[in-house]
């Protein structure tokens, strides 16, 4: 454990990270012949923390170079690469703020965030966010130069726009000169300093700036490190990090400011489609996720176990019964404290006996899937699914939930001795949490924002004098201090009958149970009951269609009768699971899934509730005929 007081401020725990580590590796990332989502493999390459530190200096001394000035702000619009850890680095070491822009942003709100940050440097994933800042060009005075991270851009307006080499030479250029530059900055940073301006995903409304001082990311990153490594060592400087989290997202650029600390390596590559395949290439030892991934590849793994109907179905039956068996051990045993009996005996001989036999010829395949080496996974940003969580845990790939917002930084985590699904763990050490008298969760600790941006009315509403913030979530503590979050607390609604209902635990309990589902959006606000849109998830629904004989494209297999009353079947069992006020009496199936680029879903995957009720208006009142 590090117990350095010099690592007040980001820069200073980067600079002592290099010097203790300088050889030993720490970012591998994907070369590619081109770059963004869609990038062609040529191989991996890794560098190490000397070298990431010559990155960063070369980039710092170029912002200098552009005028950049302590305090100010510095944008950053890409995709997760290894470009936007570096740019993140050398921006906070030449003392100014990073400002987190997703790559999907939409342009109305890439003119808010990076017009209301004050930004005045912007760093350009490619050719295509490029496009989108110089059609906001004339409403964002402040920005004076765009930095292109992709170096072979066509039609460069003018001297506006730079590309990342040519600001990694003018850095060169200026540290042969002022050797000192880049040390001086970071020296004269404070750990009150800003050192990141996130912008809140807009879910409610307009995005607003959360500032986020350099006491903040030390305090974290020493905060987790204490709670993990109380006991036995849960995260070392041996582990390995698979990283495909928007680094625009709190918990992205958590996870590379956690690696600055500790000192392990990071595998970074944002291709979403790519990350199963990518974390058995890499082989980690754990990896932050959102519940949705969890859920996608129980689903794919599900599918491919799959089979048409016929009188043996040899191998969904042996993956079926293997499932059964190791929950129910897995259970026994205890998923932490009060989770299951916590005595495995109390299963008798022949159970245990077909749950090794089970790992054997089932699990360990699965675990291979993921590489052979992961030690746990972490999911946060919404609800998981409990079942989703309690089979990961059976397959050996322990799921441990955590909590947080952009405002709190991640609060609470489950450990491997204490998890339990349905819970996000107990308060980090130094956090403290508690529920108010309305059930709204409560939150103080290193990790607290130090207030909204120009907000001070935002601000006093939602930070108290003595440093409690007020979540909008809703949850309960259990005995042992375990957090469960049951909702937003601005998304209970009240039907007509005067009964509130809860969508987010209705919603996590159905993407369990379905196989093919994608999501589901729970709607009754004002209405005389519950019903729900429903997308399904086209490669699952593909198979599904494949294996049942049912023709059709997505729009024509979600559009036919006996896919309904599968989806029926789903529903029904649900219900089963529901108060009767909140049972969903009709659903209408999308004929399509829901996506981040028509902004129905945010960059992390979360679902926007008001997008999609204006986008499915239609759909909706559909489900409540005039009677």
């Amino acid at each position: 454990m590090t117990t350095s007081t010099e690592d007040d401020t980001v820069g200073r725990m980067l600079r002592r990270r290099i010097a203790d580590t300088p050889h030993r590796r720490a970012f591998t990332h994907p070369t590619t012949t081109t770059t963004g989502a869609t990038g062609t493999d040529l191989g991996w390459t890794s560098v190490t923390w000397s070298q990431v530190g010559r990155h960063t200096d070369e980039l710092a001394a170029g912002l200098i170079t552009l005028g950049v000035d302590a305090g100010d702000r510095v944008a950053i619009a890409s995709t997760t690469r290894y470009d936007w850890v570096v740019a993140t680095y050398a921006t906070m070491c030449a003392g100014a703020a990073t400002v987190a822009v997703y790559p999907t942003t939409v342009a109305r709100d890439v003119r808010h965030i990076i017009g209301d940050s004050g930004s005045c440097v912007v760093f350009a994933e490619d050719a295509c966010q490029l496009a989108k800042l110089t059609a906001l060009r004339d409403e964002l005075p402040d920005v004076h130069t765009v930095v292109v991270f992709d170096n072979d851009i066509p039609d460069r307006p003018d001297d506006w726009v730079v590309t990342l080499d040519e600001l990694a030479r003018r850095g060169r250029g200026h540290l042969r000169e002022h050797p000192d530059a880049v040390a001086a900055r970071t020296d004269a940073t404070g750990p009150d300093d800003l050192a990141t301006l996130i912008y809140t995903s807009g879910t409610t409304g307009t995005p607003k700036g959360v500032l986020l001082p350099h006491r903040v990311w030390t305090g974290q990153v020493r905060s987790i490190d204490r709670t993990v490594n109380s006991g036995d060592t849960l995260l070392g400087i041996d582990d390995k990090q698979f990283l495909w989290l928007p680094l625009a997202h709190v918990m992205g650029k958590l996870m590379i400011l956690l690696p600055v600390h500790i000192g392990f390596e990071t595998t970074v590559d944002g291709r979403i489609d790519r990350i199963v395949d990518n974390i058995g290439a890499s082989r980690p030892t754990f990896m932050a996720s959102v519940p949705r991934i969890f859920e996608k590849a129980y689903t794919g793994i599900t599918t491919m176990t799959a089979e048409a109907p016929g009188p043996w179905r040899v191998r969904e039956r042996l993956f079926q019964w293997a499932s059964r068996v190791a929950v129910e051990v897995h259970a026994a045993g205890g998923d932490g404290d009060g989770a299951g009996d916590g005595n495995a005996a109390s299963t008798t001989r022949w159970q245990r006996l077909q749950a090794r036999l089970a790992d054997r010829l089932v699990f360990a395949k699965v675990r291979a899937r993921f590489g052979g080496r992961i030690r746990y996974f972490i999911s946060g940003s919404a609800a998981l699914n409990s079942d989703v969580a309690r089979w990961f845990g059976a397959a050996g790939l322990s799921i441990l939930e955590g909590y947080g917002m952009t405002e709190t930084n991640v609060a609470t985590l489950g450990l491997p001795h204490t998890n339990r699904p349905g819970t996000v763990g107990a308060a980090l050490d130094g956090f403290e949490v508690d529920i108010a008298d309305d059930g709204e969760i409560l939150v103080r600790g290193p990790g607290v924002m130090a207030g909204y941006h120009d907000n001070p009315t935002q601000t006093a509403e939602t930070l108290t004098d003595d440093g409690w913030l007020h979540t909008g979530d809703i949850g309960t503590l259990d005995p042992h201090g375990r957090l469960q979050v049951t909702d937003r607390k601005k998304e209970l609604f009240k039907t007509s009958n005067g009964k509130y209902v809860a969508p987010a635990p209705t919603e996590a309990r159905f993407k369990g149970l379905c196989p093919v589902a994608s999501q589901i959006v729970v709607v009754g606000e004002s209405r005389p009951y519950v019903t729900a849109l429903i997308a399904l998830d086209e490669a699952a629904l593909a198979a599904w269609a494949q294996r049942t004989g049912v023709p059709g494209d997505y729009a024509g297999v979600t559009a036919d009768p006996r896919t309904h009353a599968m989806v029926q079947d789903y529903v029904d069992e649900l219900n089963t699971t529901l108060n009767p006020w909140e049972q969903v009496k009709r659903f209408r199936i999308l004929d399509r899934e829901l996506s981040v680029d028509d902004q129905e879903l945010t960059p992390s995957l979360k679902l926007r509730r008001r997008p999609v009720m204006e986008h499915f208006a239609a759909d909706i009142t559909a489900l409540y005929p005039t009677t």
